[in-house]
C-alpha cells in the first residue's frame, strides 16, 4: 500500500474530504492511496455519515491491540480457503459487520451473521463461531438465538447430530418484502390524518402524497423481489475479471424452476 499504514492526519484528510462530499476516488487521489482503502476505512467506522478521524484511529489501534494479542497465544483463526488473503478477507468482514449494524443489528450479532455469509459452507456449530470469532459461547447462543428469532439464520443437525447454524437464502427475498408492508401501514396511517385533519387542508395534501409514494415506492419493491427471488437459488455465471455479471443480464429462474 503506498504511504504504508493510514496515520491520524492521513484520517484527518479523510474526514475532510468525507464533510465536503468528495468521491472516495478523489480523497484516494489526494492521499496517494488505492480507492479501496479510502472506502474500507470510511465504511469499518461509521460511515460516511459518522465517520470521525479521532474514534477511527483509536478504533484502528485496538484492532491492532487485539492482533497482537491473538498472535501472541498462537494462530486461532483458521486457514483460508482458495487463497485468499486473510488479511483482506478479515477486513472485509469488518465493513461488512459495521454495515450490517448500521442497519440497526448489534455488535455480535452482526459479526455471527457476517462470519455465516462469508463461510463458503454458509453454516457453522457453534464451536465453529467460537473458534472464528474468539468469543464466549454465552456470547454466541445469545447471538444465535436472537438471529434466528428475527428469521435471519436457521438451525440443523450434521450427519453427526451437531447443531449447525446457517444462513437461509430466502432471507433477503423476506426482508425485502418486510419493508413492502413496513411501507404500506406507514401509507394506510397516512391517509387515517388525510380523513382528520380534512381533505384538501395543506397538512392532509402532505399526507396524502406520503402515502401515494409509499405505495408507489412498497409495490416497487415487492413487484422487484417477487422478480428477483430466483436470483438467490442460482449459481451466476463469473466474468473474465471473476466477478458476477449485473442482475439485469442474469436468466432469472423462480424456486421452482430450481428445485
Amino acid at each position: 500500500m503506498p504511504g504504508g499504514r493510514l496515520t491520524q492526519q492521513d484520517r484527518q484528510q479523510i474526514a475532510l474530504g468525507v464533510a465536503d462530499g468528495l468521491a472516495y476516488a478523489e480523497i484516494a487521489r489526494r492521499l496517494d492511496r488505492p480507492t479501496s482503502t479510502i472506502t474500507r476505512e470510511v465504511m469499518r467506522n461509521g460511515g460516511p455519515t459518522a465517520y470521525r478521524a479521532d474514534l477511527a484511529h483509536r478504533a484502528t489501534e485496538r484492532r491492532a491491540h487485539r492482533r497482537r494479542q491473538a498472535t501472541s497465544r498462537g494462530p486461532q483463526a483458521p486457514e483460508q480457503a482458495h487463497g485468499r488473503d486473510a488479511e483482506a478477507v478479515r477486513e472485509y468482514e469488518e465493513v461488512f459487520t459495521t454495515l450490517l449494524m448500521r442497519q440497526g443489528l448489534p455488535n455480535m450479532m452482526a459479526r455471527v451473521l457476517t462470519c455465516l455469509f462469508t463461510t463458503d459452507a454458509g453454516s457453522l456449530t457453534a464451536a465453529e463461531l467460537v473458534q472464528r470469532l474468539q468469543v464466549s459461547p454465552a456470547s454466541i447462543s445469545k447471538a444465535v438465538a436472537f438471529l434466528e428469532s428475527q428469521g435471519l439464520i436457521r438451525r440443523e443437525r450434521d450427519e453427526r447430530r451437531r447443531e449447525r447454524y446457517l444462513v437461509d437464502d430466502d432471507v433477503w427475498y423476506q426482508s425485502m418484502i418486510a419493508a413492502a408492508q413496513a411501507n404500506a401501514q406507514l401509507a394506510e396511517t397516512a391517509r387515517q390524518g388525510v380523513r382528520v385533519l380534512g381533505p384538501h387542508t395543506p397538512a392532509a395534501v402532505r399526507l396524502e402524497n406520503i402515502a401515494r409514494f409509499l405505495d408507489f415506492v412498497g409495490e416497487s419493491i415487492t413487484r422487484a423481489a417477487e422478480q428477483a427471488r430466483g436470483i438467490l437459488y442460482t449459481k451466476p455465471e463469473t466474468t473474465s475479471d471473476g466477478t458476477a455479471p449485473r442482475t439485469d443480464r442474469v436468466q432469472v429462474k423462480s424456486p421452482a424452476d430450481v428445485a
